[in-house]
């Protein structure tokens, strides 16, 4: 990748990394329900006229029982699982579950779609990954059940955007990415309404959550969602799924410094097990990843 794909990539991961400082922030006066039915409004507002603008928003005949079953297992659900998980657990812990996606999508594939099945590496990787998940799951939040059960929550968000992603690949395949992601989003505004509607606050919240959830909104998923879409065009899905591995570590670096959030032994075995379990299992080359990683040491050193 040339210096604006890489910078691109790393201002993706660096917002999606701040989406669980930001739903922490706003929790402190914002309902769960809430905050993710302004986060999915905030970034359709953004994404709707630039999908409408690229000509992104046509050709949905036959297609609306996918794009509702994305819109909900992909975006509606997993934005209010996640809100409400955080009410129990860290911001940084809840980036570092979210990160098992692709070994949700990789199981889910060896069950349901035959010429996708994993094998040897991935194989490894889907069991590393569920090791991370166990360390987190059965140790560091083993001593809380509000925590696990707000972990669990998180998890099954992480579910939930592998069961999207595989439906919206196998269904929605004719319609632009862009589209598709406006499209899911303004359903899924009118999907999360209701709820947010019965835990509206007493009183005004303060200007910083409601800072916040606007930043998540507009930044974290609708100018977020539009880097990642022209990353694809630029550099391909498989270069551009590389954030997948970052985010998690700025939501760690970020929960940890600014939130001082704590983050023990077990925290790092379960971060590392689930990010190496999820490359091997997304199909990640061992020898590839480090040759990419010297080769960008090399890039770098030449910019300076």
């Amino acid at each position: 990748m040339d210096r604006r794909s890489t910078t691109l990539l790393l201002t993706l991961a660096a917002i999606w990394g701040a989406s669980y400082l930001f739903i922490e922030i706003g929790l402190r006066d914002l309902s769960a329900p809430l905050i993710a039915w302004m986060r999915i409004a905030f970034g359709a507002a953004v994404l709707v006229p630039l999908a409408m603008r690229a000509g992104a928003l046509r050709r949905f005949d036959g297609l609306w029982p996918a794009i509702v079953v994305v819109a909900v297992a992909q975006v509606a659900a997993p934005f209010l699982l996640i809100a409400l998980g955080q009410q129990e657990i860290t911001s940084s812990l809840a980036g570092i579950l979210v990160g098992s996606a692709p070994i949700w999508t990789a199981l889910l594939a060896f069950f349901f779609v035959a010429e996708e099945r994993s094998r040897g590496l991935q194989l490894v990787g889907i069991a590393l990954g569920v090791a991370g998940l166990v360390v987190l799951l059965g140790v560091d939040l083993g001593g809380s059940g509000s925590e696990l059960l707000g972990g669990l929550a998180v998890v099954l968000a992480a579910l939930g955007y592998a069961i999207g992603g595989l439906v919206a690949k196998a269904r929605l395949g004719s319609v632009q990415p862009i589209g598709v992601a406006a499209i899911v989003l303004a359903v899924s505004t009118v999907i999360s309404l209701p709820a947010a509607l019965l835990t509206l606050p007493g009183s005004a919240p303060g200007i910083g959550p409601l800072a916040a959830v606007a930043a998540l909104g507009i930044v974290g998923t609708g100018v977020a969602f539009a880097i990642f879409y022209e990353l694809i065009a630029e550099v391909g899905p498989a270069r551009t799924f590389l954030v997948t591995y970052l985010a998690p570590i700025f939501a760690v670096a970020y929960g940890v410094v600014l939130l001082d959030e704590p983050f023990g032994a077990a925290s790092l075995c379960g971060l590392l097990l689930i990010l190496i379990g999820s490359y091997l299992a997304a199909g990640g080359n061992p020898r590839r990843a480090v040759s990419g990683l010297r080769s960008g040491a090399r890039a770098f050193r030449g910019t300076r």
